[in-house]
C-alpha cells in the first residue's frame, strides 16, 4: 500500500525535473551548476549556481559565485549576488556578502548579510513628472 504511492510519487517527482542534487561535505567544485532539480551544498563551489528548484546551503556548504533559484534556505556562507524568485531564507548561520533580489525574505537573528536587497514582485505606483503638461491617455 505505502510503496505503490511512494513510487507514484518519485515517478512524477523525476518527470517534473524534481530531482535532489548533493554536493557534500569535503567536496569541492569549480564550474557552474545548471539545473532543473533542487540542490543541497554541504562542500564547496566555486562557480554560479542555477536551478529552477530550490537552493539548500548547508551549515558547512560555501559557495563564491552568483546564485539564481526559485527558493533558497541558506545556513552557510555565499560571496556573490543572490537572485531568488519567490522565498529566501538566511538563517542564524549563514553569511551572505552580495547584493540580492528575492520576492519574499526572511532572516534569522544571528544572520550575517552584508549588501543590498531589492524585493522583486512589489509594485509601486509610478510617479509623474511635474513638468510634463501633455495629458497621460491610457
Amino acid at each position: 500500500m505505502f510503496n505503490a504511492k511512494s513510487n507514484t510519487s518519485a515517478r512524477s517527482a523525476a518527470a517534473d525535473g524534481g530531482s535532489v542534487n548533493i554536493i557534500g561535505s569535503g567536496t569541492s567544485i569549480e564550474g557552474d551548476i545548471v539545473s532543473g532539480g533542487d540542490i543541497r551544498i554541504d562542500g564547496n563551489l566555486k562557480g554560479s549556481v542555477n536551478t529552477r528548484g530550490k537552493l539548500v546551503v548547508g551549515p558547512t556548504g560555501v559557495i563564491d559565485g552568483e546564485v539564481h533559484c526559485q527558493n533558497a534556505d541558506i545556513s552557510g556562507t555565499v560571496k556573490g549576488n543572490v537572485n531568488v524568485a519567490e522565498l529566501l531564507t538566511l538563517k542564524a548561520t549563514s553569511k551572505l556578502s552580495g547584493d540580492l533580489v528575492t520576492g519574499k525574505l526572511a532572516i534569522e537573528p544571528g544572520a550575517d548579510f552584508s549588501g543590498s536587497c531589492t524585493m522583486a514582485g512589489v509594485t509601486r505606483p509610478a510617479l509623474h513628472d511635474s513638468t510634463t503638461t501633455e495629458p497621460q491617455t491610457a
